[in-house]
């Protein structure tokens, strides 16, 4: 079911039970030009305002659980990455881009790889290259995600990376381009707007790191999977991810403690450099 077929369901219900839409609105605990948008299709209701809606129609339980359900699933939108390359994986650099300049604080939490806002440009072009992209597409989509960086320098929001360590062991280049992505991590944790912390293999843990995910204030998360990007926009979804991201961050290494972790294992990829 989408925006427009459950806001006409909504309707639909609304007008079957014969209450006007102002004392729905008010038992619903919205305004009436809220209730109106989702209507008509123009506002995606939560799962939490189709709620309350139902509960101001009297509805049966069975039908309360259905029409939830559907606006779960509406408030979860799921794009393959062959439907992403087709249209062009640089413009889903732009569209983070955009984001990005909305935002007021990002959360990222990454078990795989180096967030893409703290790749270097080597890095960078070592993951893409999986996506079999041309050769100007591939310079395209290195050029947005660089660009798309500078965002890191912007004051007035906040950044907070959790990073498991094995991503900063993984070898997806070779150790002296090793050695320079984790400066660059070391580098731009110096930023007072930015948190960067590692959560150490030697640290018990109480939470399994499934997946890397983004959380955009506390209103948007991105779900990086094999096959497909998910966008989460429901209320208690989204809470959940904040939720997860907040029991990793507290046992994860920050300050003096994650830049020496780091710096050892920078050291490590020197060593092998030299001695290779």
């Amino acid at each position: 079911m989408n925006k427009g077929q459950l806001g006409a369901a909504l309707r639909a219900l609304r007008e079957a039970s014969g209450k006007e839409a102002k004392a729905v609105a008010r038992s619903a605990l919205m305004s009436p030009s809220k209730l109106s948008k989702i209507e008509n299709a123009n506002l995606l209701p939560s799962a939490t305002d189709v709620e309350r809606i139902l509960s101001a129609l009297g509805v049966s339980n069975a039908i309360k659980a259905e029409y939830t359900e559907a606006a779960r699933a509406a408030t979860t939108e799921a794009t393959a990455w062959r439907l992403l390359k087709r249209a062009g994986v640089h413009k889903g650099q732009q569209a983070a881009k955009a984001l990005e300049a909305q935002m007021a604080m990002l959360r990222l939490f990454q078990p795989a790889l180096v967030p893409g806002l703290l790749q270097t440009p080597e890095y960078i072009r070592t993951i893409l290259q999986r996506h079999e992209l041309s050769e100007d597409a591939l310079t395209r989509t290195i050029s947005g995600r660089l660009e798309r960086q500078t965002v890191l320098f912007d004051s007035s929001k906040k950044f907070r990376f959790v990073i498991t360590e094995p991503v900063l062991r993984w070898r997806i280049v070779p150790p002296q381009m090793m050695a320079a992505q984790l400066d660059r991590i070391v580098s731009m944790s110096r930023l007072p707007h930015v948190d960067i912390r590692i959560v150490p293999l030697s640290a018990q843990q109480t939470d399994i790191g499934n997946h890397a995910f983004v959380i955009r204030d506390d209103r948007m998360v991105t779900v990086e999977t094999v096959h497909a990007e998910i966008v989460v926009t429901d209320p208690r979804d989204v809470e959940m991810y904040v939720r997860k991201f907040d029991r990793f961050e507290q046992g994860a290494l920050s300050g003096d403690g994650m830049q020496r972790l780091v710096e050892s294992i920078r050291d490590g990829f020197l060593t092998e450099q030299e001695t290779g």
